[in-house]
């Protein structure tokens, strides 16, 4: 079996060919590209179709949907997000199936058994596309650019407007929960951490552990801990010092780090 990746992220393109060539038998990468339009003249130049499609949602020049519309895909397609799985759920019909970042190899071997099981079964005719539910599929992944982009909060008898750009990180302490600035100022806000991971871009805020809520840059150092854990140094300094990730946590955290 042979492969085209299309994925914007060099680590997530190595990741998934190295995940590919583990495979029994190895699966061969035989192209990728990095966005829509390096896509359209891959399938368009390539002598012959491969067996299989990966394909990122989001590319460096818009949703990978636009494939669809600017060239012919006549091989079956298997998805790769990082976002919820809740807004492919009507799309999984029309593809081979979807894959969330960081990719499982469990799940990924589990794809690949599915495409041959319908290779054998049927001749693996290519999956047919409705614009329909392209577009319904569409609409549900557009909120994430409708995100939170600055917080009010109370400073005395005054209110203070608190831009998301300005925020190092959120955390809880005794049932209350705080944002801290860069300039190291703390405020009290009304929402939950649980809140806030709805609120706010899965890009820049991580979910650290039960306690905190942080901004990429807001990140100073990482350190390996015991059992298998990961302490990091936060700026302005967290109330209790260095902040740990737990183990299970671990490998959501790098695939963030590589975003």
């Amino acid at each position: 079996m042979n492969a085209f990746v299309i994925e914007d992220e060099p680590l997530a393109a190595k990741r998934l060919t190295d995940l590919l060539r583990r495979q029994n038998p190895p699966v061969e990468v035989r192209a990728t590209a990095d966005s829509v339009e390096a896509a359209v003249v891959l399938l368009q130049t390539a002598a012959t179709p491969p067996d299989v499609l990966f394909l990122d949602i989001h590319l460096s020049d818009g949703l990978s949907f636009e494939l669809f519309e600017k060239a012919e895909v006549r091989c079956p397609v298997i998805f790769t997000t990082a976002y919820d799985a809740y807004a492919l759920r009507a799309f999984k019909v029309n593809s081979i199936d979807y894959l969330l970042k960081p990719i499982d190899e469990d799940e990924l071997q589990a794809a690949l058994h599915k495409l041959q099981s319908l290779q054998r079964a049927t001749a693996a005719p290519a999956p047919t596309f409705d614009a329909g539910l392209l577009n319904q599929v569409l609409q549900q992944l557009q909120p994430q650019n409708q995100y939170k982009k600055q917080f009010v909060v109370k400073v005395g008898e005054h209110l203070k407007v608190i831009p998301v750009e300005s925020i190092s990180y959120f955390f809880s302490l005794e049932k209350a929960t705080f944002l801290q600035t860069r300039e190291n100022r703390r405020f009290v806000v009304d929402q939950t951490l649980e809140q806030l991971e709805k609120l706010l871009d899965p890009r820049q805020f991580f979910r650290l552990n039960r306690a905190y809520y942080v901004q990429h840059d807001a990140i100073q150092d990482i350190i390996h801990y015991t059992n298998s854990r990961l302490k990091t140094v936060l700026t302005p300094a967290a109330p209790e010092g260095d902040v740990l990730i737990s183990r299970e946590r671990v490998p959501a955290f790098r695939a963030w780090l590589e975003r």
